[in-house]
């Protein structure tokens, strides 16, 4: 089997990490049906530190394929990748693509792959904010829409798939409907296609390569000396989505959030180049009390989040791992797709944040076991 992973902005690299470790972990355990991974890089985030290092920090392989995109406008940059991943696909006639999260990255080869009748595999599939202003959403949904394989972090997604009229669900790798899909659960072959998608709630690999993280690398980061820090005196703040860096009304109020909030407490502010870009155009300053630093490379940032006091992101991301990490967190929007997370308690959105969040008293874990990658290579290989 020939699997193409298609990866182009810091979450993809993150997710990729976790999928490519359950295909060595497959392929070194296995006689016969050796899988290759193919990894095609679009250049979306072409910046060393939201980009390479995150590849050099896992790890991960170079990749095969390095499109070069860069950035544009978004009709501009997702009408290069479906051209750029056509040809690499003309090449090397894979048996699926793997996708992964809301980027255009994905849709653009999402398109490109169902085009040429080439199966479509969505890791992370089912998210919605519901807020079809977020082009992330409009993202998420077209390909969610082409896909024959629907890998969903969460039950939560499971239902939003459901509710719109998929069937044929699977639940961590167990049979609990078949209207679509009678097979039972000892049959070689799953038989989904294009026709009949198959949705399967794997957990969320991001969780898999958390735990890796924290395991193997995190207690190591010295990023706490070299920025001069304490543990639990600051609070870690990252803005980066286009619908608060391209709004300069709503990137005002977010300032004025943050301002507020660094009254009480040291802010560090790992700042993205979308977020550079915009913040020397426009009428707002942060407070002295805000310390802008460099962006970060994945491990940092980690160990920053589990550092702090809380954390203050627009990043589904990061909302995540602050809460697997056990850190309270304000999300700086009006909605979010990880719901799980505002209803147990560690997230507020800023809108309904009356002060600096608590601790709730108790967690639980909405996201899978830290198995995810694995059951995603195990279904694929099931199937082909």
């Amino acid at each position: 089997m020939k699997i193409i992973n298609v990866v182009g902005a810091r979450p993809q690299f993150v997710k990729y990490f976790s999928v490519y470790n359950a295909i060595m972990k497959s392929n070194s355990g296995a006689s016969s049906g050796i899988i290759k991974d193919v990894l095609v890089h679009t250049g979306q985030h072409y910046d060393y530190n939201m980009s390479k290092i995150f590849f050099d920090e896992f790890g991960i392989k170079e990749p095969e394929y390095h499109l070069g995109v860069g950035s544009g406008p978004h009709g501009e940059q997702t009408g290069r990748i479906i051209q750029e991943i056509e040809e690499t696909l003309n090449i090397e006639k894979p048996d699926v693509v793997l996708v992964y999260g809301d980027t255009n990255s994905t849709l653009g080869a999402a398109l490109a792959a169902v085009k040429l009748h080439v199966p479509v595999a969505h890791v992370e599939a089912g998210l919605r904010s519901f807020n079809m202003y977020m082009p992330e959403e409009v993202n998420r949904i077209l390909s969610d829409n082409i896909s024959t394989f629907l890998f969903c972090p969460s039950e939560t997604a499971v239902a939003n798939l459901r509710n719109s009229g998929y069937k044929g669900v699977l639940n961590n790798g167990k049979l609990v409907s078949s209207e679509s899909f009678p097979l039972n659960d000892n049959d070689s072959k799953i038989g989904a296609d294009k026709n009949n998608p198959l949705v399967i709630n794997t957990g969320d690999v991001m969780y898999d390569a958390l735990l890796y993280a924290v395991d193997v690398k995190e207690n190591g980061a010295d990023i706490l000396n070299k920025l001069n820090l304490n543990g639990n005196e600051y609070s870690l703040l990252t803005i980066h989505r286009a619908e608060t860096t391209d709004n300069p009304d709503k990137l005002r109020e977010v300032a004025g959030f943050v301002n507020d909030m660094s009254a009480e407490i040291k802010v560090v502010f790992p700042m993205h180049p979308r977020m550079r870009s915009v913040y020397d155009g426009v009428n707002i300053k942060f407070c002295d009390n805000v310390k802008v630093v460099d962006p970060l490379g994945y491990f940092d940032l980690l160990k920053l989040a589990k550092s702090s006091v809380f954390v203050m992101t627009d990043s589904g991301g990061l909302q995540k791992e602050a809460y697997w990490l056990k850190t309270p967190c304000i999300t700086l929007r009006d909605e979010t797709e990880w719901i799980e997370t505002v209803e147990s308690g560690w997230n507020t959105l800023y809108k309904d944040c009356k002060g600096a969040p608590s601790r709730p008293v108790k967690s639980n874990d909405c996201y899978g076991d830290g198995k995810a990658s694995d059951r995603i290579v195990a279904t694929l290989k099931r199937n082909f």
